[in-house]
C-alpha cells in the first residue's frame, strides 16, 4: 500500500481568470533580502513586459520601536537623508537601466500603500523577525500584505 503518483488536470471555472498586471512595484530598504526582491521583480517586469518602479521609504524621526509615527513640521530631516537615500538608490537601479526609482518619505507600509493600485504587483522582501520584535515593531511586509490592494509576492529570505 503506497502512495501512487497521478497526473491531475488542472480544471479552472468561468470565473477564475489570472491578473493582468499593468506595472511592478518592489519596495527596497536596501538590505541583502530587498536586493533579492529587486532581482525577482525585475525579472517578472521583464516577463510581463510592464514598467518596473522601485520604492525606497526614508523613515523620519519617530518612536519606531512603538510604531508612533508623528507628523513633523521641519522636513529637513528628509532633505538632510534624501541625497544619501539618491545615491544608493542610483546604484541600485544601474542593473535594471529601464526601472523607476521613487523614494519617499514617512511610515513605510503607509507610504507603499499610497502609490499602489489594483493593477500592479508588489514585490517585497521577508525580514525575518522573532516574535518580540514583531510584536514591538510590526512587520512592514505584514502590514503591506494585509492591507495591499494588489498582488503581493514576497520573496523569501536566502530565496
Amino acid at each position: 500500500m503506497g502512495w501512487k503518483r497521478q497526473a491531475v488536470e488542472p480544471t479552472l471555472g468561468a470565473e477564475a481568470r489570472c491578473p493582468v498586471f499593468e506595472r511592478v512595484l518592489v519596495a527596497v530598504d536596501f538590505s541583502e533580502n530587498s536586493r533579492r526582491a529587486l532581482d525577482r521583480a525585475a525579472g517578472w517586469a521583464r516577463q510581463l513586459k510592464v514598467p518596473l518602479t522601485v520604492v525606497h521609504v526614508v523613515e523620519g524621526p519617530s518612536l519606531a520601536a512603538y510604531s508612533v509615527y508623528a507628523p513633523m513640521g521641519d522636513p529637513s530631516w528628509f532633505m538632510d537623508a534624501q541625497p544619501n537615500a539618491s545615491l544608493i538608490m542610483d546604484s541600485w537601479l544601474a542593473p535594471y537601466p529601464e526601472a523607476k526609482g521613487i523614494i519617499l518619505a514617512g511610515a513605510p507600509a503607509e507610504e507603499i500603500l499610497g502609490v499602489l493600485d489594483p493593477e500592479a504587483l508588489l514585490v517585497i522582501g521577508q525580514v525575518g523577525h522573532s516574535a518580540l520584535e514583531h510584536l514591538l515593531f510590526g512587520s512592514t511586509a505584514t502590514k503591506l500584505v494585509r492591507h495591499a490592494p494588489c498582488d503581493v509576492l514576497v520573496v523569501r529570505n536566502g530565496g
